[in-house]
């Protein structure tokens, strides 16, 4: 019983520290940048003053999208790796776990 009560403190250490890791993603070679946190919201958004011109509108819209998304999938890399780090080897080792079904 001692290991579960030891999973669940340092799970909830894990959740407290999602808002801590970013992750920032590029799209347009880097007209567009895009970063979320690790509670997956949106932070930042930046766009190169190249883009707002209201021709490049349709074109501005598929880069926010592509640099969001990015971003969004290279966070999650970092969820997974920040929950191995707290718990210290407790959590089994699944490529495929998603720590979203668990309200992380």
């Amino acid at each position: 019983m001692g290991k579960v009560k030891e999973l669940q403190t340092k799970l909830q250490e894990a959740r407290e520290g999602l808002k801590y890791i970013t992750a920032t993603a590029e799209s347009g070679a880097g007209l567009v940048k895009a970063t979320v946190d690790g509670n997956r919201k949106l932070v930042s958004i930046a766009i190169d003053n190249e883009l707002i011109k209201i021709e490049e509108k349709e074109m501005l819209q598929d880069l926010i999208a592509a640099a969001v998304n990015k971003a969004m999938q290279e966070i999650e890399n970092k969820i997974v790796e920040h929950f191995r780090n707290i718990t210290g080897g407790i959590m089994p080792d699944m490529p495929n776990l998603d720590f979203g079904k668990f309200g992380f």
